[in-house]
């Protein structure tokens, strides 16, 4: 399943990396998810909202028996719920949905790390920012496959038939 994103969402989320290097940067994905009549999912981003990278090294309490808790914003990232709550309230009011949930890989290819998998969530797209010396240099999206793994989701420019998608 491909994901739509058009070339502004493309360019914010490279932004949001290059602002918070060499910390990552996280935010949400709003936008519609539609199923075919083959069963096929279709993802087109609306929105993007970066949020703060919540991630705390000393308040992390319940990551404390996975190998990296003690890592810094440098090498993880995580969403405040607080943060995912008010956003898929307003998504939902505008009939949007959460559809991924973008990072920044500071100085590490936008590829997805094993910690990155232990806390994805399927159906959603995981789009990853590569970026180096404070450059972004690559941005590659993911998704959960049925086994657990991610594989890579070709990100394509947003159709211009996506505007005529039903929000029914």
């Amino acid at each position: 399943m491909p994901l739509y994103l058009s070339p502004s969402h493309q360019s914010q989320i490279c932004r949001a990396g290059e602002a918070t290097y060499p910390d990552e940067c996280c935010g949400v994905l709003l936008g519609l998810l539609r199923f075919g009549e083959d069963g096929g999912a279709i993802a087109t981003v609306k929105e993007v909202h970066p949020v703060e990278n919540a991630w705390k090294t000393n308040s992390n309490q319940h990551f404390d028996r996975i190998p990296g808790a003690q890592e810094t914003t440098e090498r993880r990232f995580t969403v405040n719920p607080r943060d995912l709550m008010r956003l898929q309230r307003d998504g939902r009011d505008r009939d949007f949905d959460i559809i991924g949930i973008y990072h920044s890989h500071p100085n590490y290819p936008a590829i997805p790390s094993d910690f990155d998998r232990t806390y994805a969530w399927a159906h959603y797209s995981y789009p990853i920012v590569a970026v180096h010396h404070g450059k972004a240099v690559d941005l590659r999206s993911w998704r959960l496959d049925e086994s657990g793994h991610f594989q890579r989701e070709i990100i394509q420019p947003v159709p211009s038939f996506s505007m005529a998608i039903s929000r029914d």
